[in-house]
């Protein structure tokens, strides 16, 4: 293989053979959540198309892709490795992600799970706007770009308009002390512009700009809900919201990905050889310590101690002995 070749195979991002092989913060409840909301919609017969803003290197993306149904398009915006907008952006990126996030390595870890990748629209979230998604024609939209609060602002506008009257949309971000501009927005849009929120878990908030009980209903019934996923209700203005807690031990695992059991089979022949080398270097180690002790017994001055040991009679040997001691 070529220098270069042997370059371009260091760099190809890894495959991942499970879920939690692709890097992200995307945790099992809020996975279950996206299950949850989108399956929902699907058994009430709900149509739609999805979008989310933000991917990073597609482990919510990959979750949101499994519920594309027929008909339907999944669309992803990000910068990936394009120039951010403006220096605060940049800076942000710059501390936050820049050197992880490709293209490649999203369109990488998407395609081990699905057959064909989303409409990627590689620029900043704000080209969305004017016209350049449908009105009223999504169904689910997740909100995880910039956590600059005037992006993140732009981003609601945007996905206020694209949502039916049912969609759901889903911001990241929305409580952590590092990204108080997308807890302005979000709060914003909830006690100015109409959102209503459904639940909160401790990374996500979920709400509709339609009718939010018929979710919390179902929810709160526990309609296909995890056994580990727990509910509280809060009233927040006169609006009920859910918070869920709990552990993720009822919360099924993602189904594996194409290259599973090809990696699973590479690690084990890993795991094997490393073994096999591991009992060679030892049996090495140990006919090394052997060749030392015979080469230090064959030495002029042992082998005369071991004839003296052998052929003297023991009361001459002790005596000697005694004299060497001195």
């Amino acid at each position: 293989m070529t220098d270069a070749a042997l370059k371009d195979e260091s760099q190809r991002p890894a495959e991942p053979a499970v879920l939690e092989d692709v890097p992200g913060w995307f945790w099992d409840h809020d996975r279950h959540s996206f299950d949850w909301f989108m399956g929902r919609q699907e058994k009430t017969g709900v149509t739609g198309n999805l979008l989310e803003m933000g991917a990073y290197l597609g482990r919510s993306a990959i979750v949101i892709g499994e519920h594309l149904q027929p008909g339907e398009s999944f669309t992803v915006c990000d910068l990936f490795d394009s120039d951010a907008p403006d220096d605060e952006n940049a800076a942000e990126m710059d501390t936050s992600y820049r050197k992880s996030l490709t293209r490649s390595a999203f369109e990488v870890n998407y395609l081990a799970f699905h057959e064909e990748l989303p409409e990627i629209i590689q620029a900043p979230t704000s080209a969305l706007a004017g016209g350049r998604i449908a009105a009223g024609t999504f169904r689910f939209i997740h909100i995880d770009a910039s956590h600059l609060y005037e992006h993140v602002v732009g981003d609601l506008q945007v996905a206020r308009v694209a949502l039916q009257d049912q969609g759901v949309v889903v911001l990241d971000d929305y409580r952590s002390q590092h990204t108080p501009g997308v807890a302005a927005a979000t709060w914003g849009a909830v006690f100015n512009h109409g959102l209503k929120p459904i639940m909160l878990t401790e990374c996500k908030f979920y709400g509709t700009w339609g009718d939010p009980e018929p979710f919390q209903r179902d929810l709160l019934d526990r309609v296909d809900l995890a056994s580990g996923c727990y509910l509280s209700s809060e009233t927040l203005n006169g609006q009920q919201v859910l918070r869920m807690t709990g552990d993720s031990d009822g919360i099924g695992a993602f189904r594996p990905s194409r290259h599973h059991r090809r990696l699973a089979a590479e690690a084990a022949r890993d795991e094997a050889s490393q073994s096999r080398q591991a009992v060679q270097e030892e049996a090495a180690r140990d006919l090394a310590a052997r060749r030392a002790r015979a080469a230090e017994l064959r030495r002029p001055a042992n082998v005369a101690k071991r004839a003296a040991r052998d052929l003297l009679p023991p009361v001459v040997t002790s005596v000697i002995r005694r004299a060497r001691r001195g």
